[in-house]
């Protein structure tokens, strides 16, 4: 948009400013009006010198004569004489405001229609904008909901085309949101209304623009009022108040002092009410406003009204409905008309508050009509899916760049992928090793472990034992004790190709081993299994003949060198729900005792089974809950004399998946 440079806009300034210092010095006063017209000339001579094309410099020169309706009327002539377009567009503009400010409604959209036709002749948005939201005001003004929402809509939608858009434009943005706001509170849509104030609100605020956050924090107590938030409504009324305040805002004054006295109303403070809605009368009249003059007079007789003073309630409210009537207020007139009918029933003249019932609901239908609901729903579902199309133009956009990157980036994907498929390659082939070195220990136990089970000492001797019963014609012997040891033999090549049995069968195999130990010791050595009632042996798992070692150092360190009664006793209980306890109890000569006969051989039995076992638990405990644990206790009798040996073995039988669950 082309827009006045710097240094112009300054020389405009300087000329004026010339002028003022030269009046000055020759004893002029600016308070005269003849210093200010000429004031006045000064300006719209640099303004025609140099034509400046937006809306900026000409609100600086003219913003204080904009209520001046001789020197807009001076500035449109001059323009038109020059053709300056831009000039005639802001006088149009403020001539229109000026006629809106005192209700001459018809001729406010005149001017504002003809500005917005001029501005389309020279592509000025800025203008384009102005006049739209200019026209929209006064149709809101006279309830003309469908006409004043057309044209907001169609100033906020071609502010928004612009990419960048200028200071004017962003304050007319705010003016749009605002208004539409305003709209949708007549249609008592207030979250949509509230919406639109808080955008609005957050552009005034960005600007620092005094007079738009007064605008804003008094609809939105319009907003809150309506919705019965009488304190929230209460204290936005106050800060838009101080800010009209700051501004030196008659006009806004008058808003806030009869938005304050109807809360106080409806929080029954009718004096407080009366004072400051008398107050808002007074300034009401001297801005000439008529609408806010009508305002005032409809609150001033509802707090009357509440009051029960009825003569002064009916002429206060019959002078706001004369003035609404006058000037086309239909709002003005429906709230007026309501009042009435409420004061003509409690004074019990009933046709005439029947007469004014009729009347305000009848104009209350035109304004809050199904029609004007239905076009606001259409408004808001174009607004969405325009706000829809542009979000997916965004996103196609931001798609665009983000295949421009991957496309760039490919060959550093496609590397990156390639050395974590080789990362993740090395991990599986390290694990896979880890895996096969352990898989290999285990299988070096269990071979050493059945080595251990298959002790070339232990089958020669057995067999030899067998092969003495034959000898000796004991045939009943013989067959007993080579059944048992072909199933122990069976049972051991089984053991060997499983990780785990059940304990049932572990206590059975031991059983059998015992059997057949048992025969060299000429069936001397009493072996006793006990198992705790409730302990289900068969859903029990543990690593398969992992009592065997136990039972042989028993047999051949304990008991093998002691005279006299040599007993063996394997008990089975269930210390917790976690573990299953095993202990094998012998009353041989101790482990000291063994150890020393151990040493003092040629020839040395050595046990490598003790070793195997403790590893094999601990690959075993891996997948369960808690660990295995493996301890020995020498027994004392009471003279402090070895009495034996125990073996305590915990095995945890929860397995590890249960964790999971």
């Amino acid at each position: 948009m082309p827009s006045i440079p710097t240094e112009i806009a300054y020389s405009l300034r300087f000329q004026v400013f010339v002028h003022i210092v030269f009046l000055f010095i020759t004893g002029g006063t600016l308070a005269a009006q003849t210093n200010d017209d000429a004031v006045f000339d000064t300006a719209i001579d640099s303004v025609m010198a140099f034509r400046p094309k937006t809306y900026a410099p000409l609100e600086d020169l003219f913003g204080s004569y904009d209520s001046d309706s001789l020197k807009m009327v001076t500035l449109l002539q001059k323009s038109r004489s020059t053709r300056y377009i831009e000039g005639q567009c802001y006088a149009l503009n403020s001539l229109g405001i000026i006629y809106r400010n005192i209700s001459h409604y018809d001729k406010a959209v005149d001017a504002h229609r003809k500005a917005y036709e001029l501005s389309l002749t020279i592509a000025n948005i800025e203008f384009q904008v102005w006049s739209l939201n200019m026209i929209g005001v006064v149709y809101r003004r006279m309830d003309l909901v469908k006409s004043a929402l057309d044209n907001h809509k169609k100033a906020l939608d071609l502010a928004n085309t612009e990419p960048n858009p200028t200071k004017a434009l962003k304050a007319n943005i705010a003016i749009s949101q605002n208004s539409m706001g305003n709209i949708y509170l007549t249609l008592r849509q207030y979250n949509l209304a509230i919406n639109e104030f808080e955008k609005s609100l957050q552009l005034e605020k960005e600007a620092n623009n005094r007079l738009g956050l007064a605008i804003n924090y008094q609809n939105l107590g319009y907003a809150d009022e309506a919705m019965g938030k009488l304190d929230h409504a209460l204290k936005n009324y106050k800060r838009s108040l101080d800010y009209n305040d700051q501004i030196g805002s008659e006009v806004g004054r008058v808003i806030c002092y009869n938005s304050i006295g109807q809360v106080y109303i409806k929080q029954k403070k009718y004096n407080d009410a009366k004072i400051i809605i008398e107050e808002a009368l007074k300034k009401a009249i001297v801005v000439n406003d008529q609408f806010y003059i009508a305002s005032s007079y409809i609150n001033m007789g509802w707090a009357q009204l509440e009051t029960k003073t009825f003569r002064d309630a009916e002429k206060s409210l019959q002078n706001g409905l004369s003035i609404a009537e006058n000037y086309g207020l239909k709002s003005a007139i429906v709230e007026a008309s309501s009042k009435l009918s409420e004061l003509y029933g409690k004074t019990g003249d009933f046709e005439k508050a029947l007469r004014h019932y009729k009347k305000a609901t009848e104009l209350e239908k035109q304004i809050f009509s199904e029609r004007n609901v239905q076009y606001v729903n259409d408004i808001i579902i174009q607004s969405e899916n325009e706000a829809k199309n542009i979000k997916i133009k965004e996103l196609a956009i931001e798609n665009a760049l983000v295949k421009s990157k991957l496309e760039r980036n490919q060959r550093l994907f496609w590397l990156t992928l390639i050395g974590l498929a080789v990362l993740a390659g090395l991990v599986v082939a390290f694990n896979r090793n880890q895996q096969l070195r352990q898989e290999k220990q285990i299988l070096t136990l269990e071979q050493d472990m059945l080595r251990s089970q298959m002790n070339p000492h232990f089958i020669f001797n057995s067999l030899n034992s067998i092969k003495l019963y034959i000898i000796n014609n004991e045939k009943e012997n013989a067959v007993y004790y080579l059944n048992k040891f072909s199933k122990f033999i069976r049972k051991i090549l089984i053991a060997s190709t499983e990780k785990d049995m059940n304990l049932e069968d572990e206590l059975e195999t031991m059983r059998l081993y015992m059997n057949i130990e048992n025969i060299r010791f000429s069936n001397e050595i009493d072996f006793e299994v006990i198992v705790e009632k409730g302990v289900n042996l068969a859903n029990i798992r543990v690593p398969s003949l992992i009592m065997q070692p136990f039972l042989e150092n028993a047999l051949w360190h304990g008991l093998s060198s002691k005279k006299g009664d040599k007993k063996i006793v394997l008990e089975v209980t269930k210390s917790s729900d976690y573990y299953v306890t095993i202990t094998i109890t012998d009353n041989g000569i101790g482990r000291k005792a063994s150890e020393k006969i151990n040493n003092s051989k040629m020839t040395k039995r050595k046990s490598v089974g003790i070793g195997i076992t403790k590893a094999r638990l601990a690959y075993f405990s891996k997948d369960y809950l808690g660990d295995s644990k493996l301890t020995f206790e020498d027994l004392h009798d009471d003279h402090g004399k070895a009495s034996g040996t125990k073996v305590i073995l915990t095995i945890p039988v929860r397995p590890s998946a249960l964790k999971i669950a």
